[in-house]
């Protein structure tokens, strides 16, 4: 069975992946979702008259009669294929599995089918049947250690333009790991540099440094200092402003990343028997020498104990934003800056 494409794979090289009778995306990321999904409508559909040969239906709603018919429809114009797609499909695969899997089968020449799904579990029949003949494309977002080198990548392909490592570096620390906000900041960039000159760190901070990076920086900075009034003013701010939940734990979770992982150097420096050091603990986990005082004092507030727990709290604040709780997100938020901001926790015995 075939392994799915890596989105990232798949848009570095479409034409290595060629559409067929029935196409698959699913994942947690809209903005590669919608990315995939242009590339196979430029491939089956092209420019010209396209219009007229795309079809698309909401899933919950979605008849399988109805899909199967503009399947079996001949394109209008050109004697080319048509586009049918199934947006939000996972209600409907679950209402229509069999009936899918015998589609899968003998697939129309006619038209070629996409299915958008959140999850498509590899130990379906369905899942099987289409890895085997058709294209699988997977849309998570990537792990924040490929950020860096999609946004040098993404620059240069989408917007002619180039950046820098450290620059891209600095841009997922403002923005966050939301792909399509990244694209945006990227576009904005492109146009206000000179052709063939790099964007920098300078102009990163320049143009992405705005007042709502400064907001969720002093948001992340009250909640280490257990001043939670002044934490959850800030999150009213940038909620207000219509920075999305997604963005703002994206953007402290960078910082967090770096206690989480100079609190691992310590307990590994206590555990080898040594007497560990905390500001070369978090100058090797990545934090600025301009900012290790205050670091320090962070940590310090924080606790080991509740240092160690940061990755998987950060990864589950992550999965509840995405769907895993069904809590308003500004509430999983709130809960994230109460945890951090609480008095330091007692070792257990």
């Amino acid at each position: 069975m075939a392994k799915p494409i890596d989105a990232l794979d798949y848009l570095a090289k479409p034409g290595q992946h060629p559409a067929v009778g029935v196409c698959v995306t699913f994942g947690d990321d809209p903005f590669l979702a919608r990315q995939v999904l242009a590339s196979l409508r430029a491939e089956v559909l092209g420019e010209e008259d396209a219009e007229f040969s795309l079809s698309t239906f909401e899933g919950r709603a979605a008849e399988l009669g109805d899909v199967l018919g503009e399947l079996a429809t001949m394109a209008m114009f050109g004697g080319g294929r048509r586009l049918i797609v199934v947006d939000q499909a996972d209600p409907f695969v679950t209402r229509y599995r069999a009936e899918l899997e015998d589609y899968v089968a003998r697939p129309s020449t006619a038209g070629v089918l996409v299915l958008q799904l959140k999850s498509f579990p590899s130990n379906t029949r369905l899942y099987k049947a289409v890895a085997a003949s058709g294209l699988v494309v997977n849309t998570n977002a990537p792990p924040a250690g490929k950020l860096a080198r999609w946004v040098t990548a993404w620059a240069k392909q989408a917007h002619q333009a180039k950046i820098t490592s450290a620059a891209a570096e600095t841009l997922i620390e403002l923005v966050g790991p939301e792909l399509g906000l990244l694209d945006q900041e990227l576009a904005k960039m492109a146009l206000s540099v000179a052709g063939g000159e790099p964007i920098t760190p300078e102009v990163v901070g320049r143009m992405v440094g705005s007042w709502r990076a400064k907001t969720t920086w002093d948001m992340l900075d009250a909640a280490l200092a257990a001043n939670v009034p002044e934490a959850l003013a800030q999150l009213d701010r940038l909620l207000l402003a219509g920075e999305t939940p997604i963005a703002i734990l994206g953007q402290i979770s960078a910082s967090l990343r770096r206690l989480a992982a100079a609190t691992r150097l310590v307990l590994k420096t206590e555990a080898a028997g040594r007497r560990p050091a905390l500001g070369p603990a978090l100058e090797q986990a990545g934090v600025k020498r301009f900012v290790l005082e205050k670091t320090q004092r962070q940590l310090r507030q924080l606790g080991r104990h509740r240092g160690a727990r940061l990755y998987p709290a950060l990864l589950q604040a992550d999965l509840d934003l995405k769907g895993a709780s069904s809590l308003a997100p500004r509430l999983i938020l709130e809960r994230l800056i109460l945890w951090l901001a609480a008095p330091q926790a007692k070792e257990p015995a």
